[in-house]
C-alpha cells in the first residue's frame, strides 16, 4: 500500500512515519472526503435540474456553470489573504455549515416547486463562493498538520478521497435526480456538508491566529505578496499556466459535454451519472501512482506523460455513435483514463506546489494560483456554450477537447518538465509574510 510506512525507503533513508498515526489528519482526512462528495454530487445535480426539469438550453447551462464558477475568478485571491490569518479548521467548519444551509433551502424551495432558474443561478453562486473558501483552507490545513516529507503521501490520501467522491458523487447525484427528484438530490449534498462540518468540529490541534489585518491596505499588500511569489518563481508560473489553458479549456468541454451526452447519445441522468463518475476509479489510481511514480521516473516526466495520456483521450469522444451499448462502456474508459491521469498531474503539482512555499504563504500562493489557473473557468463555460450552438454539439466538443491538449505542451516547455526525482527546496518569502503585522 502506497501510505503504510515501512522500516527504509529505496534510497536507505528512514521512511516518513505514517499520517494515519495523526488523529487530526484522519478527521481533515474524513471531513474533506464527505465534503468533496456533497461537492461532486452538486456539481452534476444542477445542471441536470436545468437541463432536464427547466429544459435550459446551451446558453443557460453554460451561464449556469459560468456563475458557479465565478467566485474563483472574483474571491480567490482575498480567500488565500484571509486562509493565512485565520485558523483553517474555523475557515472549514463555517464554509460546510453554510454549503449544507444553502442546499437543504434549495431543498425545500424545491419540493414546493419554487427553484426555478435564477434560484439556481443563486445557489451555485453561494456554493461555489463557499467552495472556494474551503479548498483553500484545507489545502493549507495539510501544510499545518504533516510534515514536509510527508507532504506527497498526504496529498496522495487526499487527492484519493477525493477520486472517491468523483466516483460516488456524480453516480448519486444522476441517480437521484432521474429515480426521486432535483430536491431529494440537494438535500444529499446538504448532509454530506453537514457530515463534514462534525468531523472537521473534532480536530484538536490548536492553531495559532497570526495578526489579524483590519484595514484593506493589509489585505491588498499581503494579496500582492502571494501574487509576487508566484510571479517570481519559474515553476510555480508554468503551473499557472498549465492550469489556465486546461481549465479553461475544460470548461467549455465539460458544458458540451453536459449536452452532448443526453442530446446527442440519448443517456438518461442515471448514465450520465455513472459516465462522469467513471473518471472516480481512475483517478483513484492516478492517487496511487502518484506516491510511486514520481520518485522513480523524475517530478517532471510524470506530469507532461500524464497530461498528455489523460487529456488527450477526450478526442474520440465525438466520433461516438451508436446504441447505449456501444457509447457507454467507451465512456467510462474515456472518463478512467481522464481520471488517472488528471489525478496524477494534481497530486504532482500540489506537492511540488507546497514543496516550494514556506508555511506563511501556503494560503496566498494556493490562491493566487487557483485564481490565475481557474479565474478563466466562467468565460470558458460561456464560450463551451457558445460553440455547441453555433457549430453543433460534435465539432464543439472536438474543438474544446483540443485545447486541453495545450497545457501538457506548456508544461513540456517549462521547468516543470526538468524537475527530478526529488522534491524542489522551499523558497524565501517576503519578510512580511513571515512577521504579520
Amino acid at each position: 500500500m502506497p501510505f503504510a510506512s515501512s522500516a527504509v525507503s529505496d534510497a536507505g533513508r528512514p521512511a516518513p512515519s505514517s499520517l494515519w498515526r495523526n488523529v487530526d489528519f484522519r478527521r481533515l482526512w474524513m471531513g474533506q472526503t464527505v465534503s468533496q462528495l456533497g461537492e461532486q454530487a452538486s456539481l452534476v445535480v444542477l445542471p441536470l435540474f436545468a437541463v432536464l426539469t427547466l429544459n435550459a438550453g446551451s446558453g443557460e447551462l453554460g451561464a449556469l456553470r459560468a456563475v458557479g464558477q465565478a467566485p474563483i475568478l472574483l474571491l480567490s485571491l482575498f480567500v488565500g489573504a484571509w486562509v493565512d490569518g485565520w485558523r483553517t479548521r474555523t475557515t472549514m467548519m463555517l464554509t460546510d455549515f453554510g454549503r449544507a444551509s444553502a442546499l437543504g433551502a434549495a431543498a425545500v424551495a424545491g419540493l414546493f416547486g419554487r427553484l426555478g432558474l435564477p434560484g439556481l443561478l443563486a445557489l451555485a453562486f453561494a456554493v461555489g463562493t463557499l467552495s472556494v473558501f474551503f479548498d483553500v483552507a484545507y489545502q493549507a490545513s495539510l501544510v499545518r498538520l504533516v510534515k514536509r516529507d510527508q507532504l506527497v503521501q498526504g496529498n496522495s490520501a487526499l487527492e484519493g478521497s477525493r477520486s472517491a467522491a468523483q466516483m460516488g458523487g456524480p453516480a448519486i447525484g444522476g441517480a437521484l435526480v432521474s429515480l426521486l427528484s432535483a430536491p431529494v438530490a440537494a438535500a444529499s449534498s446538504a448532509l454530506f456538508f453537514a457530515l463534514s462540518f462534525l468531523s472537521i468540529r473534532r480536530m484538536n490541534r490548536a492553531e495559532s491566529i497570526p495578526g489579524r489585518p483590519e484595514r484593506p491596505p493589509r489585505v491588498r499588500r499581503r494579496i500582492h505578496e502571494g501574487l509576487r511569489f508566484v510571479a517570481r518563481d519559474t515553476a510555480l508560473r508554468a503551473v499557472c499556466l498549465a492550469s489556465a489553458v486546461f481549465q479553461f479549456s475544460f470548461a467549455a468541454m465539460m458544458t458540451v459535454y453536459l449536452l452532448f451526452l443526453p442530446r446527442e447519445l440519448h443517456l438518461s441522468g442515471t448514465v450520465v451519472g455513472l459516465a462522469l463518475a467513471a473518471a472516480g476509479p481512475g483517478a483513484l489510481l492516478g492517487s496511487l501512482l502518484a506516491a510511486r511514480l514520481p520518485s522513480r521516473f523524475g517530478h517532471g516526466a510524470v506530469l507532461v506523460c500524464a497530461a498528455a495520456l489523460g487529456d488527450g483521450v477526450f478526442l474520440c469522444v465525438p466520433a461516438l455513435h451508436g446504441p447505449p451499448a456501444v457509447t457507454v462502456p467507451a465512456l467510462l474508459a474515456v472518463g478512467f483514463v481522464f481520471g488517472s491521469g488528471g489525478q496524477l498531474v494534481n497530486v504532482t503539482v500540489m506537492a511540488v506546489r507546497q514543496a516550494v512555499t514556506p508555511d506563511g504563504m501556503q494560503g496566498r500562493v494556493a490562491a493566487t494560483i487557483t485564481f490565475v489557473g481557474m479565474g478563466l473557468t466562467p468565460l470558458g463555460s460561456l464560450v463551451g456554450g457558445f460553440l455547441a450552438e453555433a457549430w453543433g454539439l460534435r465539432a464543439g466538443l472536438l474543438v474544446t477537447a483540443a485545447g486541453m491538449m495545450l497545457s501538457p505542451v506548456v508544461m513540456a516547455f517549462s521547468p516543470l518538465a526538468r524537475l527530478g526525482r526529488e522534491l524542489p527546496a522551499p523558497h524565501d518569502a517576503p519578510l512580511t509574510a513571515a512577521h504579520p503585522a
